[in-house]
């Protein structure tokens, strides 16, 4: 998740396949849907034909498109798409995944466009279904949605099998995840520093902590990433801070920051890696693992506290 995390793309999910296409006739949607060819706006997709070039504005999703095998035939990313870290390199970049030069993006012909609800504007991915054929949109919410996403790309890009190895491995990790027992605990997740910003109970970043018993709080909000102000707030809501490695960076100097606040209070605060919460695709599977170790990391640091130990750490 980048910042400009307001979701100015939210308005298509509501929009629906207004937001520059229609989905085609009743019944090639339909169609679609029961073939899992349909993306997260209702828009009906066919097999990819011929030379495919893809431009992915989605990081999380440029990383799957590699685990896909799909790497030969990306011609375009954001300069937020830094994973598989080697060979990404070779891809060109087009922007940010806001501040995208459509110039470059017209350039590259791309036959497929990846965008997600929550990274990309409307406003920018209906300029640039006037040139590009095909618009995937994507918007995982429940960690188990990133099954269909896999089928969805795995069919299109006629990489069924590959899909179906990383369906098999999400679900061993969920499997692993539901099998423990976690006492639920309430925190506070930082994505945002000047103005504090946080996460709302429906985002996917959410889900993900909730499969270890974390649950997360926030302020009433309409926004899926509502403003926070600690004064207003209360340390009663919230038995300790998680400060997220992006969109904002935040560093041992920032839970030293937290610490110190007498608005926290005693709550610990503790770094926790973003790419592991907040990115979907692929990475969701490391991404389960590496929360069952966060914690075991976490209870280990609630359990020194109460013993009277009051150093923050990191997992």
């Amino acid at each position: 998740m980048t910042a400009g995390k307001n979701a100015g793309m939210s308005a298509m999910a509501t929009a629906g396949t207004t937001a520059g296409t229609t989905a085609g006739t009743t019944a090639g949607t339909t169609a679609a849907t029961a073939a899992g060819l349909c993306d997260a706006l209702g828009g009906a997709h066919e097999r990819a034909q011929g030379e495919v070039r893809i431009v992915s504005l989605v990081p999380s999703l440029t990383e799957l498109l590699f685990d896909l095998d799909l790497g030969s035939s990306l011609v375009g990313r954001t300069g937020f798409c830094v994973h598989p870290r080697d060979d990404v390199r070779r891809v060109p970049k087009v922007g940010g995944t806001k501040d995208v030069d459509i110039a470059k993006v017209r350039a590259a012909a791309p036959t497929h466009l990846v965008v997600n609800i929550d990274e990309n504007e409307r406003p920018l991915v209906d300029a640039l279904r006037g040139f590009v054929p095909n618009v995937i949109v994507t918007h995982p919410v429940e960690v188990a949605d990133n099954l269909a996403l896999y089928r969805l790309l795995g069919r299109v890009f006629d990489r069924d099998g590959r899909a179906a190895g990383l369906c098999a491995a999400l679900q061993r990790e969920l499997d692993a995840s539901l099998a423990l027992s976690f006492d639920e605990v309430s925190v506070l997740y930082l994505i945002w520093r000047n103005p504090w910003m946080t996460i709302g109970a429906q985002t996917y970043i959410a889900k993900m902590l909730a499969t270890v018993g974390l649950r997360a709080v926030a302020p009433p909000s309409d926004v899926r990433y509502p403003q926070l102000d600690f004064d207003d707030f209360g340390a009663d809501r919230f038995d300790a801070v998680l400060l997220s490695s992006e969109p904002y960076r935040f560093g041992p100097e920032h839970v030293a920051e937290l610490g110190a606040d007498p608005r926290v209070g005693s709550r610990p605060a503790m770094l926790i890696d973003a790419e592991m919460t907040s990115w979907y695709g692929s990475r969701a599977i490391a991404g389960l693992r590496y929360l069952r170790e966060f914690r075991r990391a976490f209870d280990a640091e609630r359990g020194r506290r109460a013993h009277g130990t009051v150093e923050n750490v990191q997992p």
